[in-house]
């Protein structure tokens, strides 16, 4: 099921958080990167949501930050 993308950044933590639904207790996790954590849902094992860790240090000269996932976004209706 499709859903909408969130984005939000903790300078604090410096961590960018793409979600497509809030955290719950039953989410799975794993590294997808050294700096990147995935969370899925355990039922269906689709990701559900990234943490980028360290996202400011992650940035090319450019200010462009490649992820180590391959998405198909579609335009809400």
């Amino acid at each position: 099921m499709a859903s909408r993308l969130t984005l939000h950044y903790d300078r604090v933590g410096d961590i960018l958080y793409i979600q497509t639904c809030p955290p719950y207790a039953e989410q799975d996790s794993d590294h997808l990167d050294d700096d990147v954590v995935a969370r899925f849902n355990p039922e269906n094992v689709q990701i559900e949501s990234l943490e980028i860790l360290f996202f400011s240090t992650l940035l090319d000269e450019n200010g462009v930050y490649k992820l180590p996932v391959t998405a198909e976004l579609f335009p809400v209706k």
